[in-house]
């Protein structure tokens, strides 16, 4: 059976823990949907969204029911993940954190950034859907709060954000560039002109990553853009591109093993 195939990394290897940022590799739906499209929201048939779940689930060695994501709405609100929820009790948000074994707590992700934390000394995890308006308005700190308050020590923290839009594919308009400019100033470090007038290039990965290590906690990048590899993940942007009709999505996922 072609299985799923998640990229792992090095600084969230921990015996106590098991993680995995997923690609498309190793599900079962087809067309423009083609490989592990996690995505309920899309228009995918439900029964093969379900089954890629379940493959993400087992790869993850917990049952389908402890395979945790949350109804993503672009907020900077964070839940507690401690006992399994029904599909239709979702909390609206888009983080979870953690400290029950054996639940694992994932995030869907077509260009935004998915980040997952560790403080594998305390046995806390949490997982954010950080894109620019999540990454703006605080879900990264928010997350990370939220992990202290469960008992994880921010020296302890590990946090790192998988594959991403990377800037040379992630066109802004001057609206956007005059919100971020408007937040911080020094912010124009993250912008290099594009070739249409009035637009900029985005280095969102590197926006994340700066919030993140302002906050004294351990931050890298996988490296993975989601626009580049369409063999590996499915793109938001790809898809506006091209004018598709629709777009898969993939997951990341984090859990404490018992």
């Amino acid at each position: 059976m072609n299985t799923p195939k998640p990229i792992r990394s090095p600084e969230l290897e921990a015996q106590n823990t098991n993680h995995g940022f997923f690609t498309r590799i190793g599900g079962v739906s087809t067309g423009i949907y083609e490989g592990l499209n996690v995505g309920l929201g899309s228009d995918d048939t439900r029964e093969v969204v379900l089954e890629n779940r379940r493959r993400v689930a087992q790869t993850m060695d917990v049952s389908d029911d402890r395979l945790m994501m949350v109804y993503q709405v672009h907020s900077y609100d964070v839940a507690l993940a401690d006992k399994p929820w029904k599909m239709g009790d979702r909390p609206r948000l888009d983080a979870m954190v953690s400290s029950t074994p054996d639940l694992a707590i994932g995030i869907m992700t077509a260009d935004c950034g998915p980040v997952l934390f560790q403080d594998s000394e305390n046995g806390i995890i949490g997982a954010a859907h950080a894109g620019w308006k999540g990454a703006t308005g605080g879900i990264l700190e928010n997350t990370i709060s939220a992990m202290e308050t469960i008992g994880a020590e921010r020296d302890n923290i590990v946090a790192v954000l998988g594959p991403t839009i990377s800037q040379k594919h992630y066109e802004v308009g001057p609206e956007f560039v005059e919100n971020l400019l408007g937040l911080n100033t020094d912010n124009d470090t993250y912008f290099i002109p594009s070739q249409k007038a009035d637009h900029a290039m985005f280095d969102l990965p590197r926006y994340i990553l700066n919030r993140l290590k302002s906050e004294d906690v351990k931050a890298s990048w996988t490296g993975d853009c989601t626009y580049e590899d369409e063999a590996q993940f499915f793109s938001y942007r790809r898809k506006t591109h091209r004018n598709e009709a629709d777009y898969g999505r993939q997951v990341s996922v984090i859990k404490i093993n018992s």
